[in-house]
């Protein structure tokens, strides 16, 4: 039974209540308007006298210079740079070592790496 009594609510609810809005009728409603043909066509604006005229590279007589202008691809860049900082840090990790061996067990690869005489004694 209730849902009966609920049912009948809801009918009459529909029956008796405003819409929600959705279709509602509205009393103004824009009209298009004709817009008004123009009788002479405004001449064009010059190019600003600074700036060149814009032509086409496959027209030109004469073929392009490729070297006036050097390509750089950012990633043989940065591949350079990293390769310069291994280096740089071999070196360090070279030099390291030679302290740490001249340091610790007085080895000394400097006289070595020179080319020292292998009988002189210190």
């Amino acid at each position: 039974m209730p849902d009966l009594i609920r049912r009948l609510a809801l009918w009459l609810r529909l029956l008796l209540a405003p819409g929600t809005g959705k279709r509602r009728r509205t009393r103004y409603r824009p009209r298009p308007t004709a817009v008004p043909l123009a009788r002479t066509a405004p001449a064009p604006e010059p190019p600003p006298a600074g700036l060149p005229r814009h032509r086409s590279p496959y027209g030109l007589a004469t073929p392009l210079d490729g070297t006036a202008s050097r390509l750089i691809r950012p990633y043989l860049l940065a591949h350079e740079r990293h390769l310069a900082h291994e280096r740089e840090t071999a070196l360090q990790k070279r030099r390291r070592l030679a302290l740490v061996l001249a340091a610790d067990f007085g080895i000394d690869l400097d006289r070595h790496l020179i080319g020292a005489p292998v009988g002189a004694a210190a």
